[in-house]
């Protein structure tokens, strides 16, 4: 393949890795169709494209769909049993983020809940929501109606508003203080103010560091209080495990307040938040390895702040 039709794909690897890990919620799974496009850009007939990054856009969406329709895509990402991969604020394939559904698109609680979607649904809903296709250009990558898609959108969106928890975006500033003092609260053991700072639906999920076959979930203010602050409690048991440094800082997690679990140089853990009017709605525990790689890479090249707690 010629440098110039190399350099077409290039242009637009970013974009295209962005389009599947919305698709698929998985950084790895993301570069895997990204590279598979490649190879299909490479082996096609190129004179006979009239416009490349269509074509582009209607492969990676294609492998997207196969990969989730796959009898083994259904039971890897059962409800219950799977969480999307974390990325560090910065990436660039959390993609496009000048709109508000840009920027939810890619949430961890928008990402969790189109896995209630059929992959068509979820489809329409990326390429409309985050990639501002219009329903012609939908129809053509899916060949589908346009009517199709316009349905397929309004109960993608109808499914994703009934189940949202949070209460759209919150300043920057209001939601770090929120997480700061409630880490605060967590490390210190003060119990009531921890349920104080959640809301009385509150949840907890956490993917128990890949050590189960389904995700630990808890509910209430005060069941998730004690959930948090037993996981904060520095004991010399959890200390001589760790087998370094410990501390929390704070950091921004698909676009949402969260917290990283460090020990030395290493994050072993993420702890992200969903804040529904000054109280939070949902914390989501992601610790296993394999959904931490990409995170952890760019951590260490992430400028570090003061953490928030030590020896946790």
């Amino acid at each position: 393949m010629d440098a110039f039709a190399t350099e077409q794909f290039e242009a637009s690897r970013s974009r295209l890795a962005s389009l599947a890990y919305r698709l698929l919620g998985s950084a790895a799974d993301a570069e895997d169709a990204a590279q598979d496009a490649f190879l299909r850009w490479q082996a096609a007939d190129r004179d006979r494209i009239e416009v490349p990054e269509a074509w582009l856009t209607k492969i990676v969406t294609n492998l997207c769909l196969d990969r989730l329709r796959s009898a083994r895509a259904r039971r890897e990402r059962a409800v219950g049993v799977w969480l999307p991969e974390p990325l560090l604020k910065g990436d660039p394939m959390l993609g496009p983020a000048d709109t508000y559904e840009q920027r939810e698109s890619v949430s961890l609680a928008v990402l969790t809940l189109m896995e209630r979607l059929s992959p068509v649904q979820r489809a329409v809903y990326v390429l409309r929501e985050a990639f501002s296709y219009s329903h012609a250009e939908i129809a053509e990558i899916l060949d589908i109606t346009e009517s199709a898609s316009q349905q397929h959108l309004h109960r993608a969106r109808q499914r994703i508003a009934a189940a949202r928890r949070g209460g759209g975006e919150i300043d920057p500033e209001s939601a770090r203080g929120i997480v700061e003092e409630f880490l605060a609260a967590a490390a210190s053991g003060r119990t009531e103010r921890l349920v104080a700072l959640l809301t009385d639906d509150a949840t907890a999920v956490s993917d128990s560091a890949g050590l189960t076959e389904t995700l630990l979930r808890v509910d209430t203010a005060r069941r998730v209080a004690a959930v948090v602050r037993a996981g904060l409690r520095s004991t010399p048991a959890k200390r001589r495990l760790a087998g370094g440094t410990s501390a929390i800082h704070y950091a921004v997690v698909n676009g949402a307040p969260a917290a990283l679990f460090v020990v030395g140089d290493r994050v072993v853990g993420t702890m992200s938040f969903d804040i529904a009017d000054g109280k939070i709605a949902t914390v989501r525990g992601i610790a296993a390895p394999a959904r931490l790689a990409r995170l952890a890479a760019a951590w260490r090249q992430h400028d570090r702040d003061t953490p928030l707690v030590t020896e946790w």
